[in-house]
Order: structure tokens, then sequence, then C-alpha cells
């Protein structure tokens, strides 16, 4: 099957005061060249991986295939200070993946204010997230004749879901920013907002299926529905076992009622199963790896990893 491995940003500094802690660099350093090695293809550049700059940033990357993105950061003239997009192909579909971050705030204002805004570092200038979105968007879908648009969003939570509403063009939004864990994929207006897992904890799998043009469909609403259609038929084998062996007729008009109610339940569950159809066309369903102890390290990279958060250390 193939494989498109993208990093919404943020996972490089756990916090933005990490710029004095001494382990910090040489951590975010060997993040980039595993992301790299792993064969990342993406990574939006979020507000904790500017900590040490954007020129940490271009000569750590500089020559590997892992490309940050970012639609709207700019410099103090109004350039690019990197590019908005990547457009690769997989499994022969075109993909175009954007990346975005944390519109400027007010300098008086508090970092990571509700408005979606941030304080960024001096010279860096985050213009506004929708607008530099759209342009994106367009560009790839007329230009480069993309199949697919995923926006990688390393904004708030409440930013991502505005997007998700409003950026006509865009299939799938992963967000990054203020850490939720997992979730459901939630359909937003015109686009499919995805949670990618916290702080390496989770790696998310979007699995995606992009033949014909309808709509996507959740592959996971059809499997809920028939999970919960299982457990209503068997709610309705047990109130049948009691209707047979009843005598009172009030128990048995309130079984009934029942009966009929888990009936109805249950139709309405079927007709949810049927609407997804089978798991052809576009269709998408998302899981979780989770990280435990029952997935085995690598031992070189283990070894890089102890070298700068030591075993016992409060980082590791």
């Amino acid at each position: 099957m193939p494989v498109l491995a993208l990093d919404a940003g943020n996972a490089l500094f756990k916090t933005l005061a990490d710029g004095q802690d001494a382990t910090a660099k040489p951590r975010a350093e060997l993040l980039l060249e595993q992301l790299d090695a792993q064969g990342y293809a993406a990574m939006a550049v979020g507000q904790r991986d500017l900590v040490l700059g954007v020129d940490f940033l271009k000569k750590k990357t500089k020559g590997a295939k892992l490309k940050l993105v970012s639609a709207n950061l700019v410099d103090a003239k109004g350039q690019p200070l990197f590019p908005a997009s990547v457009v690769t192909t997989v499994g022969g579909l075109k993909v175009g993946v954007i990346g975005v971050s944390p519109a400027s705030a007010d300098p008086k204002a508090p970092a990571g204010s509700a408005d979606g805004t941030a304080l960024l570092p001096e010279g860096v200038r985050g213009l506004p997230v929708g607008p530099a979105v759209a342009a994106e968007v367009k560009r790839l879908r007329q230009k480069e004749q993309v199949g697919l648009v995923v926006l990688l969003a390393a904004v708030p939570y409440v930013e991502a879901v505005k997007l998700a509403q409003g950026a006509e063009g865009v299939d799938f939004v992963v967000q990054s920013h203020d850490g939720r864990g997992v979730g459901m994929a939630q359909r937003q207006g015109v686009s499919t907002l995805v949670q990618p897992g916290e702080r390496g904890r989770q790696v998310a799998k979007l699995e995606v299926s992009v033949e014909g043009t309808a709509p996507f469909t959740d592959l996971s609403e059809a499997n809920r529905a028939r999970e919960n259609q299982r457990m209503v038929e068997a709610n309705i084998a047990r109130v049948r076992e009691r209707l047979k062996a009843e005598q009172n007729e009030d128990t048995r008009r309130s079984l009934q009622e029942t009966l009929t109610s888990f009936e109805s339940r249950r139709d309405a569950l079927a007709r949810t199963a049927a609407a997804q159809g089978p798991a052809t066309g576009r269709t998408y369903l998302l899981t979780y790896l989770q990280l435990g102890a029952d997935v085995a390290s690598d031992a070189a990279v283990q070894k890089q990893v102890e070298r700068v958060e030591p075993p016992g250390s409060a980082g590791h």
C-alpha cells in the first residue's frame, strides 16, 4: 500500500521556553534527521518549531527530502520564508500538501490568544491564514492539477475548524498546536478535520481510497453502525425471551414497547451502514497506532535518543 508520511508541526520543541534548555537543540536536530530518514514528505512550521529561529530550520533541512512548508509565514519585507506547499505522487495520485502557521498576534497580546494568533520570533510574520490557504489551494488545483489536497494546519484547534469549514478544495485538515490527543475524523463543512496523535505517543493512520468523484465518506461510521446494530440485536433477543415467559399483561405491554423501540433503532442503524456502501469509492478510515512498550524500538535510533535524553532524565 502506498504511504505518504506527514507531520502537522509543533514537533521540535516541547515549549516556547526550550531555547534555554541545553538538550533542546540536539533533540530538535535528531527529530528533523529522523523525520527525513523515515521518509516524511512535509512538515508544517508551527509556533513551537520556531524556538531557535528560521535560520536553524533552514540549515538543518538543507538538502533533505523533508520539506518544511508554510503558506503564510513571511519575513520583515513580506517575502515567503518557506514554500507554501509540496506536490508529490503517491500510488499514481498527485497530492498537494499545504502548510499553514498561526497568524501574527498584536505584540501586546498574550501568546496563543483565543483569536487563533500567536507571538512569533522577531522578523517573522504570520499573514492571515484563510486567504493564504485559499490562494495556494487554487494554484494546486488549477496549475498543478492535484487530485487530493492535505492541509497541515499548525494552528489552534478553533482556527483549524474554521479552515475545515470554509477551505474549498481542501480534502483533509491535519491540526497541531494545542495537544488534543486522538479522536474521530470530523467532517467540518467542506473538509475533514483529523487529529494527528499527541507528541509521539500515537501515530495517526488515515487510509484513503480516491476512486470516483463523490464526496468522501467515513468508513468508521458504517463500522460503528454495524457494531451498535449487533448490540441492539442482542437486546432484541433478550426482550423476546422475556416476552415468551412473561404472563403479566402490563409488563408484556412495556416489553413490547421496548422491543418496538429496539427494532426501530436496529433498522435505523442498518440504513446508516447501508448508506455508506461497500468499502470502495472515495472513502477514508482513521485509526491510531499506540506507541507503547509493545512497539519495538529501533536499536540504532534508541541509542541516539538516549544520548540526547539519557534514561532516568526528566525528558526521557
